[in-house]
């Protein structure tokens, strides 16, 4: 018995073989949003160390770069007694705030939807409506699709099959666009590598997104002192359009 329990104990202890990894790393890992800031590219890059052992199928990369989670609500306009109005909505718990794909392949080569649902790497995987709540007999996935829809029209989600360039099963790098309007946070990068549409490693990377100079005091005295910043906007206000009537008159006189 004790023999058995000593191999038992020494296969138990014996380190496992290493999986295939991924070492990888951003151009930039901060982006700062000023006056003249019109969108910004981060270039996301890396290695593939390779499994020892016997030959396996070539490997895909993907890459997806999220924004921050923020609640949404999505409402469906209808036309009532010739008047657009809104008549029903979806709350949708977390959306992330931009959400870029990039792919070394086409997706459905490159993913299985057991391992999509399991990951989240798809738009519709990585919003969150489980809990959604609903006003109305619209599907709570239409809601979701036209959500969808709308931010890829503004630039902020985005599907880029075959983007990643994957040399030798080697090296991989991809460019992923950040649009002008983007929120304050942290984003956050992830790569996966596939096989056969199964993930078999993943890495992460952070980006830091902030306001600076000007834009950072307006919007901390806009969340941290409202009613300052109400005042100071009034006294703005009246400033310009007592300047202008000022100047109309001159121009008339």
């Amino acid at each position: 018995m004790r023999p058995l329990l000593l191999a038992l104990a020494l296969l138990l202890a014996a380190p496992a073989a290493p999986a295939q990894q991924i070492v990888a790393d951003l151009s930039q890992n901060r982006v700062s949003i000023d006056a003249r800031f019109e969108g910004s590219e981060i270039v996301v890059f890396g290695a593939i160390k390779p499994e020892p052992g016997e030959a396996h199928a070539p490997v895909e990369v993907i890459v997806t770069v999220s924004g921050p989670l923020r609640p949404v609500t999505v409402r469906r306009k209808s036309r009532i007694a010739g008047i657009w109005a809104n008549t029903e909505g979806v709350e949708i718990d977390a959306a992330p705030t931009l959400y870029k794909v990039a792919t070394s392949a086409p997706l459905d080569e490159v993913l299985t939807e057991v391992d999509d649902l399991r990951h989240s790497v798809t738009p519709p995987r990585a919003i969150r409506a489980v809990d959604a709540r609903q006003a109305g007999s619209e599907p709570t996935e239409a809601f979701v699709e036209a959500l969808i829809r709308i931010r890829e029209d503004q630039g902020l989600y985005r599907l880029q099959e075959g983007a990643v360039r994957l040399t030798d099963q080697a090296l991989f790098s991809t460019d992923i666009a950040l649009p002008a309007a983007l929120v304050e946070g942290v984003y956050t990068a992830r790569i996966f590598l596939t096989r056969q549409g199964q993930v078999v490693a993943e890495f992460e990377r952070t980006l830091d997104v902030r306001k600076v100079g000007l834009e950072r005091w307006i919007y901390t005295l806009a969340h941290e002192r409202p009613l300052v910043y109400g005042l100071l906007s009034l006294a703005i206000a009246i400033a310009a359009g007592w300047g202008a009537s000022a100047l109309f008159r001159w121009i008339r006189g």
